[in-house]
């Protein structure tokens, strides 16, 4: 049985290899485990390391090279583990034997799916980062209907301002109601935050079972996504991106939604349509919106975003903690025990 694993910058394969000591691969009592070792980008500064990610976040796997050697070893290759290193086409057309890939992050940008619905191998990730993303949309939230950090920086430009763009829709946070778009894993942790602080949570995801739901403990009213849409006053983006999300939030949602409502998205940018978000804040169709993603990283110093006075902005540091990815690989030892013990698995993409 050989498993292949490939660290780099962020997680090394020393720490992949140390939590694959404890994964219960299915015959691995029969047969001994020989570990083949890569790195990729491991001895990058994390400044440079981020490039790699962004090439590959805009333009998937196939955008940045591989480790030299890792073809050659996925060929006879029962399972691979990755962080962020590419999984691409090349790689897998030569993997002819591999039953599972296991990647210790959200995103799947760097994995070309493709490829591996075609050769059916199953897929499964783990969303290190998913407590860190869930409890910064709530900072946002309150940072934006808020408007804590404009007031920060109004301060720290030397005016006391009291009076904001949102100020006849100011309340607190219990008599909102507010509506996740995706109700995933991070989605479930951020409705679980929202119910511990009494808030009216509603949701759409057309793969949950709602008795799922309740057999959790999650009190979120399943609706169709225009019913979501029209009764949110704080709309959450918790989808992953995907031809079929991309620009999922345009112009049409924005009509549908409440005057003095708000839109989250600590996703990714691409679900929204740019030009109609900027739009519909420019003329107060909607109160405001938070964003932690941007569809340029870094903003560019024009960029119209930057002359609202009803937008907050983070730079893509929802997940950032200090412990959230060096623990991921043994959250993917945990997922992948419990997969190959039950079958099953949350975080089950491509079975």
């Amino acid at each position: 049985m050989k498993l292949v694993i490939i660290g780099d910058a962020l997680v090394s394969s020393a720490t992949l290899r140390d939590a694959a000591k404890d994964i219960d691969f299915p015959g691995r009592d029969e047969s001994e485990l020989d570990v083949v070792s890569y790195e990729w980008y491991s001895d990058l500064e994390k400044e440079k390391f981020q490039e790699k990610i962004l090439l590959i976040e805009k333009n998937g796997p196939e955008a940045v090279e591989i480790p030299a050697g890792v073809t050659e070893a996925l060929k006879d290759a029962d399972y691979l583990l990755v962080h962020i290193a590419p999984v691409s086409k090349s790689m897998l057309e030569s993997a002819s034997k591999l039953k599972l890939i296991g990647t210790c992050r959200g995103g799947l940008e760097h994995i070309a799916l493709n490829s591996v619905k075609e050769k059916n191998i199953t897929l499964i990730h783990v969303i290190r980062n998913a407590e860190p993303v869930a409890d910064f949309t709530l900072s946002l939230m309150y940072a934006e209907t808020r408007n804590i950090a404009r007031a920060h920086h109004e301060i720290k430009n030397g005016k006391w301002r009291k009076s904001f763009s949102n100020d006849e829709h100011k309340t607190v946070l219990a008599n909102h109601t507010v509506g996740l778009i995706g109700l995933g894993y991070i989605g479930k942790l951020v409705a679980k935050r929202l119910n511990a602080l009494g808030v009216r949570v509603i949701a759409h995801d057309p793969f949950i079972d709602k008795s799922l739901i309740i057999k959790e403990g999650l009190r979120v009213e399943l609706l169709d996504m225009d019913s979501v849409i029209s009764q949110s006053d704080i709309l959450s983006l918790h989808m992953r991106l995907t031809p079929e999300t991309e620009n999922i939030i345009n112009k049409d949602v924005f009509n549908k939604m409440k005057a003095g409502s708000y839109i989250i998205n600590t996703a990714r940018a691409g679900m929204v349509h740019k030009a109609d978000l900027i739009d519909a804040l420019k003329n107060r169709r909607i109160a405001g919106a938070a964003l932690d993603v941007s569809w340029d990283e870094p903003i560019s110093p024009d960029d119209p975003l930057l002359q609202l006075d009803n937008v907050t902005l983070t730079p893509h540091i929802a997940g950032d903690t200090i412990d959230a990815i060096p623990k991921a690989p043994y959250l993917l030892k945990t997922v992948l025990n419990d997969y190959f013990k039950t079958g099953h698995s949350d975080m089950l993409i491509i079975q």
